[in-house]
């Protein structure tokens, strides 16, 4: 049986492949494989982050009473890395790679801060406060569109 710190960790490793291989297509000329490699990598980032938002974290605030927590901060870190989103998208539209490498490193540095955060902390808290409906909100955040 899947866990949330299963499910969710699995889902921060194919987002970060994809961020590897948007990161990777900046490295040639072809601004569209670029365009495309970042539409991917984004779209699974939104897609993830609506999990979290709409699923996993009203669910976890309901049955822990803690809405000033960490999922609080989660949801202040995933403004932040949005604004960077756009800005890989600015970069990529004004076809300025310096600039999109370099908001690539500050989104990686990031992302890895936040990841270990929800991995070695907030996952682990939800599975114990919701281990009695884990398999409800796993088929809930399966169910969230893109």
């Amino acid at each position: 049986m899947d866990t949330i710190s299963s499910y969710m960790t699995s889902d921060h490793h194919r987002c970060d492949e994809l961020f590897s291989q948007a990161e990777a297509a900046a490295s040639g000329k072809d601004w569209s494989t670029i365009a495309t490699g970042l539409q991917s990598f984004l779209d699974s980032m939104h897609h993830h982050f609506k999990m979290e938002e709409e699923v996993l974290f009203p669910a976890f605030e309901e049955h822990t009473g803690m809405n000033m927590g960490p999922t609080q901060v989660m949801r202040m870190e995933h403004i932040q890395m949005r604004e960077l989103f756009d800005a890989m998208s600015d970069a990529v539209k004004q076809q300025d790679r310096d600039e999109f490498l370099g908001q690539a490193e500050t989104l990686l540095v990031m992302m890895q801060q936040h990841n270990m955060k929800e991995e070695q902390m907030l996952y682990l808290m939800a599975d114990r406060a919701l281990a009695g409906e884990m398999e409800v909100v796993l088929q809930q955040m399966r169910a969230v569109g893109a």
